[in-house]
């Protein structure tokens, strides 16, 4: 069974940046997919940004420019990068990822944009 384990939520001001980090109890070299995901109260689970095993990077609309997802194999975690933070960026971030046809989800960071 994989664990993945977030950290780096918090509390900042608009404008503000924090980086997130997601550790793999196993090798990330072996995940098609990794992800970061968020989610608020009453509403649907959503994709924030993708990257492959071969290094390609997807982002939703909303955080094109401003957030960034990166991998460090050496050390099996996967980062996101966030930027100019904005209120409506609220949410609890997941990490996910996928491999053989299984997936794998964290247990969420909570990130609080003040404005």
């Amino acid at each position: 069974q994989v664990q993945l384990v977030e950290s780096g939520g918090g509390l900042v001001q608009a404008g503000g940046s924090l980086r997130l980090s997601c550790a793999a109890s196993a090798s990330i070299s072996s995940f098609n997919v990794m992800g970061w995901y968020r989610q608020v109260p009453g509403k649907q689970r959503e994709l924030v940004a993708l990257i492959t095993g071969g290094g390609s990077t997807n982002y939703a609309d909303s955080v094109k420019g401003r957030f960034t997802i990166s991998r460090d194999n050496a050390k099996n975690t996967v980062y996101l990068q966030m930027n100019s933070l904005k209120p409506e960026d609220t949410a609890v971030y997941y990490c996910n990822m996928r491999r053989y046809g299984y997936e794998y989800w964290g247990q969420g960071t909570q990130v609080t944009v003040s404005s």
